[in-house]
This record gives structure tokens, C-alpha cells and sequence, in this order.
């Protein structure tokens, strides 16, 4: 509830969720069948990078602004994305981002507790008839929203890492998921922070028996300093054919476009087996 994204939006974990979400929605696209996505922690969908908020921090500063002009290459189609929801000065969170892939015919629901930030996305959406805004538990949701009547989409799982625990309850929603929607592709944004919450949280994945798990993941210095987000990843159950050939080249252009220290790097890798 105390967690505000104004503070963060447009930074570089934002760029690597929000390009590898519309690799994602692209797949899901190619088939014609209508399909439906839950943005489990949806934030107020749009923010003023010149707020009092964002210039408080400068994270945007060093992250989705510093791509600008990007016309060509892997990070061309997210560049073209952002503009076309009015970046800059707006920076658009996932819930304009995904509505504006949507087709006639698929459906958008977001969950998003914090009042303010709920009031402003249920605005932003007022006359929509194909999103719904909810203003419910994240973990709540994924159990009440789930499986899709379309039997084919996405959940985007973003939470704001403020507890311990967010980690095991990552794995408990993702295994829950799994369970439901077989068929749903499940992506989940974490932090990297440093190196053994990470390896834990692939670890027990693994011995929940997940199948066919992919993480990207993208950090700008070494991973060793606990007090500092230095790189994010973006898991994903289920990837679409050609996400992993994808992502790659993304995040390495990603890298290349910000401000990096000695230990920077990207990684693809596949978790557990398909």
C-alpha cells in the first residue's frame, strides 16, 4: 500500500519488464483467437516524468529517456510503443501498454490496491468496454480471475518487493497458476539485488516442479550490493515459440543504450525444462 511507482517509473527495470511484455503480447497476437491479460499489480497506467515525483528520484533520466531516437534495431518496436502513448514527458506503465496491443475481441483486467493510484487508472479506462479495473489483493485476484474464459493469455506479476517474502510468494502464485491455466503464459518481474535471493527463488521453482521456465534478466553493475536495485529479470512460464531468440538481442541493446559499471551484463536462461 505504501509503495508509489511515480518514484520510479521509466527506469531501467521498467525498460527491460515493459520491452520484454510487448515480445510477449506480439506472440500472443499472431494467432487469431481472442485472448485475455491480468496485470495483477497495475499502478495508475500513465506517469509525468516531470512530476515532482520522478524528479526526485532522476530514474528516468537514466532509463527509458536515454532511448530516445532509438528508430532501428531490437528496441525500435518498444521505442515506437512508448511515443505512441505520449513518451515523453508521459511515461506509460503496463496497463496502457498491453491495451494498446489488444484487439477487438481480447480483454485487459488490472488489480491495483493502492486508492490513489486505483482511482486514476479506473479513470484512465472509465469508457472502456474492454478493460476492467479492479481495486482487489493482487494474490487475491490470481486465484478469483483465473483460469480466462478465452483459455489462452497472459498474467503480469509486478509486485513492489517491499516484504521478505515476496520472493516464496512469487513461487506459491506462480505453481498456483500453473496448476489452473496450463495454458496461460506467466510472467513475473524480481529484482536483482544480489545473487542468492535469485538462485533460491530459480531453486524453488525447480523443486516445485515448474516445467518450461525462462528468466531475462539484465543488471547494470555486479550484482553485489544489497542496498541497490542493480539489475531486474523478467520470468516467464510458458514463452511463447521465439522469446528466448528474442529477448536476447533486446536486452544486449537495452544494456548498451545505459549507463553501465564494470560487471554489467544480460542473460537468458532457461530455468527448468520444457
Amino acid at each position: 500500500m505504501n509503495y508509489r511507482h511515480a518514484f520510479h517509473a521509466g527506469n531501467h527495470a521498467d525498460c527491460l519488464k515493459h520491452a520484454l511484455l510487448l515480445l510477449l503480447l506480439d506472440a500472443l497476437c499472431r494467432k487469431p483467437a481472442p485472448f485475455a491479460v491480468l496485470d495483477t499489480h497495475a499502478g495508475r497506467g500513465a506517469y509525468d516524468l516531470g512530476a515532482a515525483e520522478a524528479l526526485r528520484t532522476g530514474e528516468a533520466a537514466q532509463g527509458a529517456l536515454r532511448l530516445q531516437g532509438v528508430a532501428a534495431g531490437p528496441l525500435a518496436p518498444f521505442v515506437a510503443a512508448l511515443a505512441a502513448q505520449g513518451f515523453p514527458p508521459r511515461y506509460p506503465g503496463s496497463p496502457l501498454l498491453i491495451r494498446a496491443a489488444l484487439r477487438e475481441g481480447d480483454r485487459l483486467a488490472c488489480c491495483e490496491l493502492h486508492p490513489e493510484d486505483h482511482a486514476a487508472l479506473r479513470a484512465q479506462f472509465a469508457r472502456d468496454s474492454q478493460v476492467a479495473v479492479h481495486r482487489r489483493d493482487a494474490w487475491e485476484a490470481i486465484r478469483a480471475l483465473t483460469p480466462f474464459p478465452e483459455k489462452r493469455g497472459l498474467v503480469l506479476i509486478d509486485p513492489p518487493f517491499e516484504q521478505e517474502e515476496e520472493f516464496a510468494r512469487l513461487v506459491d502464485a506462480l505453481v498456483e497458476l500453473n496448476r489452473r491455466f496450463r495454458a496461460g503464459v506467466l510472467a513475473a518481474w524480481y529484482p536483482v539485488k544480489h545473487r542468492a535471493p535469485v538462485r533460491d527463488f530459480h531453486d524453488a521453482l525447480r523443486v516445485a516442479g515448474l516445467r518450461d521456465v525462462v528468466a531475462a534478466e539484465m543488471w547494470l553493475r555486479e550484482p553485489t550490493d544489497p542496498r541497490r536495485l542493480n539489475g531486474s529479470g523478467l520470468l516467464v512460464v510458458n514463452p511463447p515459440f521465439g522469446f528466448e531468440a528474442a529477448a536476447l538481442p533486446l536486452l544486449s541493446s537495452l544494456l548498451a543504450a545505459l549507463e553501465t559499471e564494470p560487471g554489467a551484463g544480460t542473460a537468458v536462461t532457461r530455468i527448468c525444462p520444457e
